[in-house]
């Protein structure tokens, strides 16, 4: 019977490193596609703005030129500036008159150069303008490309691995439950009085192993036992840390922010994400459901969703990163950033 104990055993972890594998790739391909959607929103908003500035700039172009046609017109219809200078000289009524004249001269030549200095200027900021914007839409165009092929990408791995994956999840589940019954039969041959009570308190110590702790006060995203930690696996980068829980397990925003995002995301099924006062963004994939919008300001330990099983998951469980920079620009490891937080993982990711 131990034998066969260890045999099960050796092949649930088998099917659980597989789905786990299976998980941290689909993750990592969603990552690739929603980063790419970020950056293409990021290039999008600056064509947009380059294109508005450029338009503010052409329009002053426009009213620089129709000055300086004005100023053409008037030079035109008042003769040469010599003969200009001559005629009030001779006009002038004494010399207090001949001296404002003077002035006046003096002051419309000031004003002459000016409107050409700043047509000279506006057109300089004109080319330079357009040059821009002409470089942020090919990013933009750029961009939304690679967002369409990462998408692309991202649908057909899941598609491809989706078979295999539900597969491998009700494999998993039957060995779990062959496994809890040799368990439980060997408990009883070894003469304990109530195995089925032993096993479940087997099973409660492993799993306090790598739970979630929280100290003065902190909360934890959700409560649970962490399965996959930040870092290179199987050759994809993850770029999180999973948390295991029931479906419905509440989920916390450990500090009060801004939601940045909450609804569908490729991958995950579902996710919100929560910008921070210290301008770090926290992300929680794969919920069941949430309970935020886009621009509500949450309070820190405020129940903001609920785990779930949505998108390419292992079973239940949370996904949680932290974003630096902005959405999707730098995912750093979120251990440091909860361990501020009072917030340990348990020591299974160091």
């Amino acid at each position: 019977m131990t034998a066969q104990v260890a045999e099960i055993e050796q092949r649930v972890r088998e099917a659980e490193e597989t789905l786990q594998r299976m998980t941290v790739e689909a993750e990592a391909a969603s990552g690739v596609a929603l980063a790419a959607e970020a950056a293409l929103a990021s290039a999008q908003e600056r064509a947009e703005q380059t294109a508005a500035q450029l338009a503010e700039v052409r329009a002053a172009v426009d009213r620089t030129e129709d000055d300086v046609a004005a100023i053409g017109r008037e030079a035109y219809m008042g003769g040469d500036e010599a003969s200009s200078q001559m005629r009030m000289v001779l006009d002038a009524q004494g010399p207090g008159e001949l001296l404002q004249q003077a002035a006046t001269l003096d002051l419309l030549g000031q004003e002459r150069s000016a409107v050409l200095e700043e047509l000279e200027q506006s057109e300089v900021r004109e080319a330079r303008l357009d040059s821009e914007a002409r470089a942020a839409v090919a990013e933009r165009d750029a961009a939304a490309r690679t967002a369409q092929e990462a998408q692309a990408a991202a649908a057909a791995q899941l598609s491809a691995a989706q078979a295999d994956f539900d597969r491998l999840s009700a494999e998993k589940s039957a060995l779990d439950e062959e496994l809890r019954g040799a368990e439980i039969r060997l408990l009883s041959l070894q003469g304990n009085a109530d195995p089925e009570a032993a096993w479940s308190q087997v099973q409660a110590a492993e799993e306090a192993v790598g739970r979630l702790t929280a100290t003065g006060g902190a909360v934890p995203p959700t409560i649970g036992r962490v399965t996959s930690c930040y870092g290179s696996r199987w050759g994809a980068m993850h770029l999180g840390v999973d948390i295991a829980a029931p479906i419905g397990t509440p989920v916390h925003t450990p500090e009060p922010g801004v939601v940045l995002q909450a609804g569908p995301a490729s991958g995950f099924g579902l996710a919100v994400a929560v910008q921070h006062p210290d301008g770090a963004i926290t992300v929680y994939g794969h919920v069941n459901a949430f309970f935020v919008s886009p621009g509500q300001v949450v309070a820190g330990g405020e129940r903001i969703a609920e785990v779930g099983n949505r998108g390419q998951s292992t079973g239940p469980h949370l996904h949680f990163e932290v974003h630096q920079g902005g959405l999707y620009a730098d995912r750093s490891n979120p251990v440091p950033w909860l361990a501020r937080r009072g917030i340990n993982l348990g020591g299974s990711c160091g």
